[in-house]
């Protein structure tokens, strides 16, 4: 069984452009040749015609039960009516998450503004995800975007769990001690490459992995996730195999986890499937 944390629907060519029910069609399709059972939608920051937004997502997503939606917010442009209508679609169950983008947007994590951000995450119990390392833009801070910025946050707000993305990488080993410093901080493994591994970056990050998993992050602290489309699903299935760590740990990455810390309403059966047959897996 496989559930993807971190996919998108974002038009990355041309933000001016609205293909929000292409992309979705080419997500299905990847996840339906990869045999990925389930996956988290993160919407973003923007506000522009290729970045759908929240509740966009949550309409053409409703006919779609193995497919949820981690709500993205912009620091500088969010009001508390915006968070309201989030905190209402988390109510009906599409919405399972909060996500921040610093390094893309010039804040840290535990900026003041962000309380009521927080507060919803803390009174509706969903995970707030962060990104975290480096970002896909040039344009990004990356001061930003360190992952050891996610410590005073998580001690603040013990309350509320974090996922700090991408495993910080580049600073992975800042990730591990957050992560095994903090009991409400996880990490995801999403977009630690363009494309495909290559053979010589596959190699270099099996190391960081294998380190990772041994030394320091807890399987149950660790959440599978590919950043699709900028990542291949296809080329991180693969790397996921690579790795020499116990199946039943690997569960814990590939699905277990995730359904556990999103409370997602799935339930496996059998080891490899979902009780409810998911219509375009069928």
């Amino acid at each position: 069984m496989i559930i993807d944390c971190h996919v998108h629907v974002n038009n990355y060519s041309d933000e001016s452009s609205d293909k929000l029910t292409e992309n979705l069609n080419e997500l299905k399709l990847q996840m339906r040749r990869n045999r990925v059972d389930a996956a988290l939608i993160l919407t973003s920051f923007k506000d522009v015609p290729g970045r759908p937004s929240t509740k966009a997502v949550v309409d053409i997503t409703r006919d779609h039960p193995n497919l949820f939606v981690v709500a993205g917010i912009s620091f500088a442009t969010f009001t508390q009516d915006e968070l309201n209508e989030i905190g209402v679609l988390i109510k009906e169950g599409k919405v399972v998450g909060l996500k921040l983008y610093p390094g893309y947007e010039p804040f840290m994590p535990s900026d003041q503004r962000l309380e009521p951000v927080y507060d919803l995450a803390a009174k509706t119990g969903v995970p707030v995800m962060i990104h975290c390392g480096d970002t896909f833009s040039s344009k990004g801070k990356l001061k930003f975007s360190h992952p050891l910025n996610v410590d005073e946050v998580a001690v603040d707000h013990p309350d509320v769990n974090f996922v700090i993305c991408h495993i910080g990488n580049p600073w992975i080993r800042d990730t591990m001690e957050i992560v095994y410093k903090n009991a409400n901080v996880y990490t995801d493994i999403s977009g630690l490459v363009l494309g495909n591994f290559t053979d010589r970056f596959e190699k270099f990050m099996h190391k960081q992995m294998q380190e990772m998993l041994t030394w320091g992050v807890e399987p149950e602290k660790c959440l599978y996730g590919t950043d699709w489309p900028i990542s291949s699903m296809e080329s991180y299935l693969e790397f996921m195999d690579s790795l020499s760590i116990p199946q039943k740990d690997k569960d814990k990455m590939m699905y277990e986890n995730t359904l556990k810390l999103f409370k997602l309403p799935l339930a496996p059966e059998n080891g490899n499937s979902f009780k409810n047959k998911i219509p375009f897996l069928s």
